[in-house]
């Protein structure tokens, strides 16, 4: 008999990545619940919606009574927290938003699968994933790499809310053995990415000509995973991890900024020469790369994030599967096919505008 999981977040970047992977992997029931704020977009579920194993449910993960009708009706064997206000600009700009979602919503999910793990009908193997990010640990220096015994130490709205998060779900399988697993991700990329973050960002920009703006002076570090390593990670600490443990999901790719940057260009380059888009002969401008432009740093911005993911290779046997060259390439061809989801998407409020600069509007 196939599984059931509800999968919260599931009309996001991240969230919808999983549920089709699930749905075509482990012959899943997936219930998708979604709030679709800006970021959730049905249209990230497009195939899923056609599975007879699928249901999409809208609401909020901060709404009790709607979390445990799910839970009571469906009898899940996981819930998979997806959901997550994740953008630090935004959180500098509007923290408050990130305290309901990611504190009060992940607690009123705890309390839910408390009451439903402990009651007659959830299944003896019910796990609760709590998705989380490698920002909670702060910023590196120049050496050494986030494991899961570093403490945490979390710099931005963003990143606090998420360890807030975290701790309370430690907190419940300590307090009452709900069998609560955290993982821990670096930076993912690839399609249906919401234009805020940086890849889609540079990619979209760059398609109109527009100035590519790099924080500070670019240095900045991050270690990158393609989405779909990161989903098949989750999926092997949901079926064989330890209730109770951290596992770190990292790409094994430490790129700073500016690289980044560089190869969105030079990737475009290839598979749309800017002798060949209009707008960049509109503009005169010549090559990609002349597009970058260094601006004002954000304010509290981690110098350098980087992974040990070598205990979930050793325990589970996961390892990421895509080099970051090859992700790349394939997630800039996604979004070059699908310029009418991202369309679509910049159709609401979002513009492409800088955010996260307080007093400056």
């Amino acid at each position: 008999m196939a599984e059931t999981y509800i999968v919260t977040g599931a009309a996001g970047f991240i969230g919808s990545n999983f549920v089709k992977l699930a749905l075509e992997r482990e012959d899943a029931r997936i219930v998708a619940l979604d709030k679709l704020t800006y970021a959730g977009n049905l249209a990230n579920l497009s195939g899923a919606q056609d599975n007879p194993g699928f249901e999409f449910v809208k609401g909020d993960i901060a709404d009790g009574p709607l979390v445990r009708k799910l839970l009571e009706t469906y009898q899940p064997s996981a819930i998979v927290n997806f959901a997550a206000e994740s953008h630090v600009d935004r959180s500098i700009d509007s923290p408050a938003c990130f305290v309901e979602t990611n504190v009060t919503g992940t607690f009123t999910l705890l309390e839910a699968c408390r009451d439903y793990f402990f009651g007659a009908t959830a299944p003896r193997h019910f796990r609760f994933i709590q998705v989380s990010t490698d920002e909670v640990y702060g910023s590196l220096g120049s050496t050494g790499y986030f494991t899961e015994k570093t403490p945490y130490s979390p710099n931005s709205p963003y990143s606090a809310s998420k360890a807030a998060a975290d701790h309370f779900a430690g907190a419940y399988f300590a307090t009452y053995g709900l069998p609560v697993l955290i993982t821990n991700c670096s930076n993912n990329y690839g399609p249906f990415q919401f234009p805020e973050k940086l890849i889609p960002l540079m990619i979209l920009k760059a398609l109109e000509a527009q100035p590519l703006p790099i924080y500070g002076d670019g240095r900045n570090i991050r270690d990158w995973i393609f989405v779909e390593d990161h989903c098949l990670g989750v999926m092997e600490v949901l079926k064989r991890g330890v209730p109770g443990e951290k596992y770190n999901l990292g790409g094994n790719c430490e790129r700073s900024n500016v690289e980044v940057v560089d190869a969105v260009c030079a990737v475009l380059e290839d598979l749309f020469p800017a002798s060949e888009n209009p707008a960049m002969i509109q503009g005169g401008v010549v090559s990609y790369l002349d597009l970058k432009s260094f601006v004002k740093d954000r304010p509290g911005h981690d110098r350098r994030y980087a992974i040990d993911a070598s205990r979930v290779k050793n325990e589970l046997g996961w390892s990421p599967g895509h080099e970051f060259n090859e992700g790349l390439r394939r997630t800039v061809k996604w979004y070059l096919d699908n310029l009418d989801w991202c369309r679509d998407i910049r159709s609401g409020k979002y513009r492409m505008e800088r955010l996260g600069l307080p007093g400056e509007k």
